[in-house]
């Protein structure tokens, strides 16, 4: 009989934290029948200026399939949390949570500018991305390589081997479930492979507390130049003149309508 779900949420506390937030922003935008336009990450918004969707489209979930099945896979793959004598655990999970976030996503608008721009795929230019689950790749790509004979456990009932899970789970979402973002899975996985051989490597409480202010300040300071939201008392001075047309822009989300759509 396995342990009752109190202890496992303290031996998790922060993956327990983080399903925690991405269930309340999930019921959020349910409550409030907010689209992926909204929130999701997309090639065009980023050139509008849109960078807080870097942060917004990670922790979002349109749908509470989506939902259960990033947040099942990421419960498995807490066991980090708990391998602090295999130079992991519980701040190692947090440090590099902040890096897959933030890498992973502009690994992701990287290779859409590569795409529209070298290969001329404007199909890219409006695709919109949501979810967690470049996070998820990175953590079951970073688990295969430190600890792989772990299992990775989806739903209570399906486990996989953790050594081939991020290659079988991007075959299997990519085939099961066609909207599922290839570009985003395969940027958590590099991301990943780069944290767990050493490529990427030095975060502590230091490199994480100023890595974590400055993404408040960027997100922040984009959600006041992009008009996304108001903040009275955030003064942006413009650089170009105010009275020429199309200074000031504001996205406008009719034109996102029929953007397309894909979940990470």
């Amino acid at each position: 009989m396995g342990k009752p779900l109190f202890y496992e949420i303290l031996e998790k506390p922060a993956t327990s934290c983080i399903i925690g937030l991405c269930t309340l922003v999930w019921f959020y935008i349910h409550k409030k029948n907010i689209g992926y336009s909204h929130v999701g990450l997309s090639y065009e918004t980023a050139v509008e200026g849109h960078h807080w969707r870097i942060i917004t489209s990670a922790f979002s979930h349109i749908s509470v399939l989506h939902l259960v099945f990033n947040m099942s896979a990421l419960w498995s793959l807490g066991v980090v949390e708990q391998l602090g004598h295999m130079g992991l655990g519980v701040g190692y999970y947090l440090h590099y949570s902040i890096v897959l976030v933030v890498l992973s996503g502009l690994l992701v608008l990287g290779s859409y500018h590569v795409l529209i721009n070298r290969f001329k795929f404007e199909y890219f230019r409006r695709v919109t991305a949501v979810g967690y689950s470049c996070v998820v790749f990175g953590w079951m790509t970073i688990l295969s390589v430190r600890q792989p004979s772990s299992k990775l456990n989806l739903f209570g009932f399906l486990s996989l081997p953790i050594s081939f899970a991020p290659f079988e789970s991007l075959i299997f979402t990519s085939i099961i479930v066609p909207q599922a973002s290839f570009l985003g899975h395969f940027s958590g996985i590099i991301i990943g492979y780069s944290i767990a051989w050493g490529l990427i490597h030095g975060m502590n409480n230091y490199w994480a507390v100023s890595m974590l202010g400055w993404i408040l300040i960027v997100f922040g300071i984009s959600l006041k130049q992009s008009g996304a939201y108001d903040f009275q008392f955030l003064e942006i001075e413009s650089v170009t003149d105010p009275c020429l047309p199309g200074n000031g822009r504001m996205l406008q989300m009719s034109s996102l309508l029929d953007a397309r759509d894909e979940l990470v």
